[in-house]
């Protein structure tokens, strides 16, 4: 499921909508379209929270090249940490204006 996905949308539309959301200074954030990418796994699969998507996506090598993790490389931080949770209202406001846009 995750490679027709991948196939069908290219997501990186979703920069252009958060540019101003994200600022240069101050720490990392987490890439907007992972963010965006662990929304559609965790609906996809029924997975029921996003820490527990977190989890799913530290051991299923299938979901971590949909996000273009490698099998050595760190996935985001679980939700506990608060920065996860930050970057995803991001996302989110920036998906409500995407939607409006297209009623």
């Amino acid at each position: 499921m995750v490679r027709k996905i991948d196939a069908a949308i290219d997501f990186t539309f979703i920069y252009d909508l958060v540019k101003d959301m994200y600022s240069e200074i101050g720490r990392p954030s987490i890439d907007p379209v992972i963010l965006v990418k662990l929304t559609f796994i965790q609906y996809t699969f029924g997975i029921r929270s996003m820490c527990k998507t977190i989890e799913e996506v530290e051991t299923n090598m299938v979901y971590r090249w949909f996000l273009g993790y490698g099998f050595h490389d760190k996935v985001p931080p679980t939700p506990h940490s608060g920065k996860i949770m930050s970057d995803a209202l991001k996302i989110q406001t920036c998906l409500n204006r995407f939607s409006i846009a297209f009623y």
